[in-house]
């Protein structure tokens, strides 16, 4: 009984300690829970950003092919709109001039790590090796600045995001997921990006997906009567003066 007294007694000293560091530093409600119950406050790249304006961001994972990827380029440039394609080491090792083409094209590139891993087990060493090996190689093909990187898998921790963010780039994920990969037809692709799209997505398709060509037109045309306009990340997110809730959307500080 004694102990369990003095148990609370500690708690309740623990807890005014903090009311009296939040009154005295500002820190966030999040931040406080995180530090009374011992736990280490977890990074988050962005999923989305929050705006006003009807703008999205058409991306592109590139990582195995890359047949379709002239269509891709072809399709955007039909409809006068701009996308971001991540790109992984080997793809561009092995596509070199495409890289070229896409960064003609005014399309964004951005860092898709050298060997498309779970980043989440590497060491920081390692993770390194993988940004700054895409970062080199893209600059070395068309002398731009990759300014955004997507973790494989969507697989991520802290120490990647921090290694990210060292290298200055911003770590980006996505709102809503095509899932193109499984094969979907295009009105089935269709009809997940209708059903997810809002004002700030990120949208996730991938370069060699079977359906690709086929679903591209119609995601554009319903995005566009919807009074949408499709913009490179680059337009999309901050890249300064910006903080991220904890669900991943951006928002820009007031």
């Amino acid at each position: 009984m004694i102990w369990s007294i003095r148990k609370k007694s500690i708690v309740t000293v623990v807890a005014v300690l903090l009311l009296t560091i939040v009154c005295a530093t500002g820190m966030s409600n999040e931040t406080v829970g995180a530090v009374f119950n011992n736990q280490s406050l977890r990074k988050v790249p962005v999923y989305g950003v929050d705006t006003q304006e009807k703008v999205v961001a058409l991306t592109f994972d590139a990582a195995w092919g890359a047949d379709k990827t002239q269509g891709i380029l072809d399709v955007l440039e039909k409809h006068g709109v701009d996308g971001t394609f991540f790109l992984v080491g080997f793809w561009i090792d092995k596509y070199p001039e495409m890289v070229k083409k896409i960064a003609e094209s005014g399309c964004d590139i951005g860092n898709h790590s050298n060997n498309h891993l779970n980043m989440s087990t590497l060491s920081k060493q390692k993770i390194e090796e993988e940004l700054d090996y895409v970062t080199d190689k893209v600059k070395e093909l068309t002398d731009k600045q990759t300014k955004f990187f997507r973790p494989p898998f969507g697989d991520y921790n802290n120490t990647l995001l921090e290694v990210v963010e060292s290298k200055g780039m911003i770590g980006v994920q996505w709102t809503v997921d095509s899932l193109d990969w499984k094969g979907l037809s295009a009105t089935e692709i269709l009809s997940r990006v209708n059903k997810g799209v809002k004002s700030g997505s990120i949208i996730l398709f991938h370069n060699n997906s079977d359906n690709i060509l086929e679903a591209l037109p119609l995601v554009i045309a319903n995005l566009k009567n919807q009074g949408y306009r499709m913009v490179a990340l680059s337009e999309l997110v901050y890249t300064d003066d910006y903080s991220i809730d904890n669900s991943g959307i951006q928002h820009k500080n007031k």
